[in-house]
């Protein structure tokens, strides 16, 4: 099994050390499982996608102007 290290600011380690009876290292695992098994579902989604990347660039103009505009109203 492989190791990671993680670096943490200094007062979220103080927290996780108040909670010492939490496995730190389980809840890092799982998280990056959660993480990795979305990105697998979206690449597995964008594989049979027959959009284009300008589709995609365009979608996400109309996407961020509409929610700026929601925003500043």
């Amino acid at each position: 099994m492989g190791n990671i290290t993680l670096s943490m600011p200094n007062n979220i380690h103080t927290d996780m050390k108040r909670f010492s009876d939490i496995r730190w290292s389980e809840v890092a695992r799982q998280a990056i499982v959660t993480k990795l098994d979305t990105l697998k579902m979206m690449e597995k989604l964008a594989k049979k996608s027959k959009l284009t990347q300008k589709d995609v660039d365009e979608f996400s103009l109309k996407i961020k102007k509409s929610s700026s505009k929601r925003f500043l109203e």
